[in-house]
């Protein structure tokens, strides 16, 4: 669901302000994950568990096996902050160096390596749409998508100019089984949970 403003769209700082410290207000109030677009508010009514966040820890796991000390794939606190922008992300995984995480308040997202989102059965255009936006804006290199409702994602890379903005150039699919690589390191998708059927 998102929550639109009339002027959000300009971006005016008052707008974005009143809308982080809405979005910091209900973060514990509140079921799910809000999150400050272009477009205003949204809340991902994502439940706690299952495989969503068995999908992030398992990517978050395979990817620390192979990457150098000095990162770590992270999957919690904070979020990634571009006030001029007006865009406050909090992406399910994160790759970062451990001197860029550890600073106060938000993440300059410019600092991320790689972006990592599980696709959310409540809300899935916020993470094939909305962030396929926002990331590249925000300078993210690499996105990472998983989506347990089809057992399939891509890799989004190679950040390019185009009349809308910035844009990635690059996408890479893949089906659930294959391997997949993100920046420097490629991993299995073998046994990543699916999200039942409703029935």
């Amino acid at each position: 669901m998102t929550i639109a403003p009339d002027d959000a769209q300009h971006g005016a700082p008052h707008i974005y302000r009143t809308m982080r410290d809405f979005v910091q207000s209900m973060d514990d109030a509140l079921p799910g994950k809000f999150e400050i677009t272009k477009e205003g508010i949204v809340h991902d009514m994502m439940s706690p568990g299952g495989p969503h966040e068995v999908t992030a820890a398992h990517v978050s796991r395979r990817l620390e096996k192979l990457m150098p000390e000095e990162l770590l794939a992270h999957n919690g606190t904070p979020d990634v902050e571009d006030e001029p922008e007006g865009i406050m992300r909090h992406p399910d995984v994160m790759v970062i160096a451990w001197d860029d995480l550890n600073v106060p308040g938000s993440i300059d997202p410019r600092t991320l390596v790689a972006a990592i989102e599980v696709v959310s059965r409540s809300n899935p255009d916020n993470d094939w749409v909305a962030k396929m936006r926002d990331y590249p804006l925000l300078g993210i290199p690499v996105y990472a998508v998983f989506d347990p409702r089809t057992g399939t994602g891509a890799v989004l890379t190679d950040i390019h100019a185009t009349p809308d903005g910035p844009r990635y150039a690059t996408r890479k699919d893949f089906v659930y089984g294959e391997d997949v690589t993100i920046a420097d390191w490629t991993i299995s998708t073998e046994n990543l949970p699916r999200y039942p059927d409703k029935g």
